[in-house]
């Protein structure tokens, strides 16, 4: 393989188009295919290749029976590609916003519990007071959340207390606890108050893995050395709820979530009692100014003084 070139030259031969070549191939796994998917002759996507490899001074894919293997290097380009590429897609949607007057756009990841307790009725009232701003919203794990902002991925996040917080500034958001939903027929149900160690003995359903919720139940249950009867990881509260509805065992949610969901499934509630169900949820931002319209969200979110 030749000589890598200098850094500058190494950019400016990676231009979306080359990219776009290069991940195509990957996905299709072969020249012809990529070719096909881009409308463009074989020689000349085979030729984009020659030139990226001889740019980058590394292999990037190599030819098997069954067609085109990515190598290591390759797979490390293809990683960024995908952001990249997702990057410049998301310029040219926000672009085209902006010329129908749209004044800004924000950024924001958040965890489960914010986004069914609390956002929809604080972006509601953000949005009526700001119509020309846009909000992106998805949904990450604490963890991810946190991972997100960091990496530039979202101007602001929204994450449990608990979380490690890394470099990120952080600010108070809202508070919840924890409840134990379950059907009104449960030995359990009709209990004023139980420590989680408590329904140890009793069925449960889980939240998926990576939620702080499921961490802190998995925690307790190791702390007191006993097994946690997890029947099922379900992926939302209201998932949770209907497995509940079902006799599948006691879910864990926030008591607002209880509120919206349980009553309509003839579910009962119990608070659980240990301080760790008392929880707060916290905003974080990277460390600096942010944009203006992320910061108006941020002012809008954030609880007042005192």
């Amino acid at each position: 393989m030749p000589r890598a070139l200098p850094a500058p030259a190494v950019l400016h031969r990676l231009d979306l188009k080359t990219l776009q070549l290069f991940a195509a191939i990957c996905e299709a796994g072969t020249l012809t295919g990529a070719a096909r998917g881009s409308a463009i002759a074989p020689s000349a996507v085979s030729k984009r290749l020659a030139e990226l490899e001889r740019a980058l001074g590394v292999r990037l894919l190599t030819r098997t029976a069954k067609g085109m293997a990515v190598t290591p290097a390759g797979e490390t380009l293809l990683h960024h590609t995908r952001r990249m590429l997702a990057s410049a897609e998301q310029i040219a949607l926000e672009l085209a916003e902006h010329a129908k007057g749209v004044r800004g756009f924000v950024r924001m990841l958040a965890n489960l519990s914010a986004i069914v307790q609390f956002l929809p009725e604080d972006l509601q009232g953000f949005l009526a007071a700001q119509a020309s701003i846009r909000v992106d919203l998805e949904e990450r794990p604490s963890g991810g959340v946190v991972s997100g902002v960091e990496e530039g991925a979202a101007d602001l996040g929204i994450c449990a207390g608990g979380t490690e917080f890394r470099s990120l500034r952080t600010l108070p958001y809202r508070r919840d606890r924890l409840v134990l939903v379950m059907r009104a027929d449960h030995p359990l149900a009709g209990a004023d108050g139980l420590a989680f160690a408590e329904t140890l003995d009793h069925d449960h359903v889980g939240l998926h893995a990576a939620s702080s919720i499921y961490g802190a139940l998995r925690t307790e249950a190791q702390r007191h050395g006993r097994p946690l009867r997890l029947r099922m990881h379900v992926p939302s509260f209201d998932g949770i709820c209907r497995m509940a509805q079902a006799g599948m065992g006691l879910g864990v949610v926030p008591a607002r979530v209880y509120d919206l969901f349980g009553p309509r499934m003839q579910l009962t509630a119990v608070p659980l009692t240990d301080p760790w169900a008392q929880r707060e949820l916290r905003i974080v931002t990277r460390t600096g100014p942010l944009p203006p319209a992320a910061q108006l969200l941020l002012d809008h979110l954030r609880p007042p003084a005192g």
